[in-house]
């Protein structure tokens, strides 16, 4: 059994990890911009 102290390389995630972000964060941004739009209009009429 080779003993090989060296931990094997891990691939690079940070695009997978930006375009999760993206692809949560962008509809919850534009969800957010509708709800002020619409509360607003609710509230001052």
């Amino acid at each position: 059994m080779p003993n090989d102290s060296s931990p094997s390389p891990r691939p690079d995630r940070r695009p997978l990890t930006a375009f999760a972000w993206l692809w949560v964060g962008a509809p919850l941004v534009y969800g957010l911009y509708e709800l002020v739009q619409k509360a607003t209009q609710l509230f001052t009429g």
